[in-house]
């Protein structure tokens, strides 16, 4: 198992945890009868850098980026394909009601 995988299981169990200590902090200010103001910072900060682990590791799971280029599919196209806009054309149109055979 390569460091990367290791990154996101890492990040997505410390992420995990953070939120199930948010729920248990929760549940002992309301047996407290405690007002929330705010989360600990432990809780905060294991969040943060969960998220920033797996965010490491699934980048670089991804593998290399290629560069989106607008004009790639316009490469192979000769000169004269240029201007054909395949998305205009219309095949059912109402020019079919108008010269149906009416025999």
């Amino acid at each position: 198992m390569n460091f990367s995988k290791i990154c996101v299981i890492l990040g997505l169990l410390a992420m995990a945890h953070a939120a199930y200590s948010a729920a248990q902090h929760r549940t002992y200010l309301r047996l407290t009868e405690q007002e929330f103001t705010s989360l600990p910072l432990d809780i905060i900060l294991q969040c943060f850098v969960g998220l920033i682990l797996t965010c490491y590791g699934v980048v670089h799971i991804s593998g290399i980026f290629k560069e989106i280029r607008a004009n790639a599919d316009l490469d192979n196209k000769s000169w004269d394909m240029l201007s054909s806009r395949q998305s205009m054309y219309s095949f059912n149109h109402r020019g079919v009601a108008l010269y149906r055979d009416r025999g």
